[in-house]
Parts: structure tokens; sequence; C-alpha cells
């Protein structure tokens, strides 16, 4: 009986912003769990221009493990862009994609591993409980988010569910095929389809506090902007129940003043009033302008066709090794 799970090829693929404190950790961790379950792994870690010393520390364990790849970017891209230049650097049969502060636990592969070879393409984690330093109300913040996006998004997206996650090489394919530049990682996994599940876990602390936090309220609401506008046609929808809405204010005022001049006519014609209406008016005209600001930005970025990252260098890279093999 083989001491392996499969002898398939697995990635994974961590990315680092801030987070030297984190990779040593991290890579073994990711290396003793990898070890366990197959003798064909690969690590590709993307570190997207950290400015710390993230890159040393990844040159100097990538001289020692001809099995880590090292991606560097020419400039920092964000998170979701660094998982789709690991994604379409990756050779493995199934790739996982996971955050580098080790909130998502590496000894988690082995759960996604099983699972994929139940026959599901697609396994990702589901935080049932978060870090305690996130807080009470920045956890029911997180959770109400994921309810409203799941309600008003036009595709099926799971409640508290992240990046972490294990895809199928078809799955990778699909994704990597997808020409939109604004990308959110979690909707898309979710819109190309194929047998998906989710595993619960407890998510932990951040391993080292050298790196930066992103948790934040401000933060968070930037993640929900850019998850709403990027899948769901719902504050269009609103912009249309708020022009009807001010239509039927604006007869039911016409009606309220002309039926005074009739009925009262000594009563007073407030000025307050008047204001009142003037701000409501074009505070939904604000609003309105903002939502569509918002796409057409979306649009702008797209039609730019800019690529999503540019690679600066790539260290142990194992796609050239194995073209060269079959050459």
């Amino acid at each position: 009986m083989s001491r392996y799970l499969t002898k398939k090829t697995i990635s994974v693929i961590p990315i680092a912003y801030r987070d030297e404190g984190n990779i040593r950790e991290l890579y073994k961790r990711v290396t003793n769990e990898l070890k366990k379950i197959t003798p064909n792994y690969e690590i590709v870690y993307v570190n997207d221009a950290s400015p710390d010393g993230t890159q040393r520390i990844l040159e100097d364990l990538a001289q020692k493990d001809n099995k880590l790849t090292v991606i560097l970017h020419s400039r920092n891209f964000g998170a979701q862009n660094a998982f789709t230049t690991g994604m379409k650097q990756a050779i493995g049969e199934a790739v996982v994609i996971m955050d580098g502060d080790l909130q998502d636990p590496p000894e988690m592969i082995s759960d996604f591993v099983k699972k994929w070879l139940e026959g599901y393409d697609v396994v990702y984690g589901v935080r049932r409980k978060r870090e305690k330093s996130m807080g009470w109300f920045m956890e029911q913040a997180y959770h109400s988010f994921y309810v409203l996006f799941s309600k008003l998004s036009y595709i099926k997206v799971p409640a508290d569910v992240g990046d972490f996650s294990l895809m199928d090489r078809k799955v990778v394919d699909q994704l990597n095929l997808l020409p939109e530049k604004d990308r959110f990682m979690r909707g898309l996994r979710a819109w190309v389809g194929f047998k998906q599940i989710g595993i619960s876990y407890v998510r932990p602390e951040r391993f080292s506090g050298d790196g930066v936090s992103t948790t934040s309220i401000f933060r968070g609401f930037w993640w929900a902007r850019r998850a709403i506008f990027s899948f769901s046609y719902a504050p269009l929808e609103w912009i249309f129940y708020a022009a009807m809405v001010s239509v039927f204010a604006s007869i039911l005022a016409a009606l309220f003043y002309i039926s005074t001049y009739f009925l009262l006519p000594g009563a007073p014609k407030g000025f307050l009033t008047i204001l009142i209406v003037t701000l409501f008016l074009g505070s939904i005209q604000l609003v309105v302008l903002s939502f569509i600001s918002e796409y057409l930005r979306r649009i702008f970025e797209e039609v730019k066709s800019r690529p999503v990252s540019i690679v600066q260098e790539i260290i142990n890279d194992h796609k050239v090794k194995r073209s060269k093999g079959r050459g």
C-alpha cells in the first residue's frame, strides 16, 4: 500500500506581501504536508513586490529546494493578480491557492486532495470562525457581506469562503482563459462552475506580526464594492427603483401643494421643505452617478487590455524545464 494519497502532481501557490516573518514557516509546513500527499509537487511562491526582506528569503529557499519556484513581480499588482500569475505558471494536475500569512492552514491541503480524488473539481475552505484579533463586529460584518453578496450576485457564491481552495487542472485552465483584468477569484471560481464542495475550518491568527494586516473596515468596504460591482447588476436596478420613487414622491408633493393652494390659501410656503426636497433629489443623483461610475471604471480598465501583472524574474522555472524535457 502506497504511503502517498496520490502520484499526481500538486501545485501550491502562496502569495507574499509584507510576509517575511511567515515565509519560512509556511514553506516548511506546506512542504511537510505535500511530502505526505504525493512525491510529485511544486510550490509556486509569488512575491508581489513586497518591500521587506521577502525576496531575499525566497531566493535563499529556492537555491536549496528545486521544487520551489519563485516569481517576482515588477511591482505590486494585488493578491488576485498574484494568484493569476501563479496559476499561469503552475504545472500541477491540481492547484491550491492560499494567502501567505498562515491564516490558511497548510494542513488542510490533504483534506482538499481527498475530496478532489473523490471527484470534486473545486474544494474550498469555509471559514466557520475567524481569528480573535478581528473582533465580533468585523466577524459579523464579513458574514453579513457574504450573505448580502450571495443574494445580490447573479451567481451562487458560498458564504464565508475566501480564496483558499484546490482546483482541478481543467478549472485552472478555464480561469486562465478568462480575459478580464479586474479579477475577484472566489467569484470567478464560482462562475466557471464544475463540481464544487466546501470544507469548514477555523481560521487561525496571523502567524507573524511582522507584516501589516489588511483586515480593516475600510479594506472590507473595498472588497465588498469590488465583489458586488463585478458580479451583480443590482446597483443598476436600484437606479431604476430610485428614479421611480423620486417620480412618485414628486407627484405626491405636487398634489399636496396644489391641494393646500386651494384648500388652505393662507398656509405658509416653506423654504425648508424646498431645501429638503432639493437635497433629497441631489443625493439620489450622486448615488446614481457613483453606481454608474463604478461600472464605467471597470469597462475602462478592461478595454485598455493591459496584462494583469508583469513578471520580473522566475527562479526554478518548472514550465521551461518540462518543455525542454519533452523536446
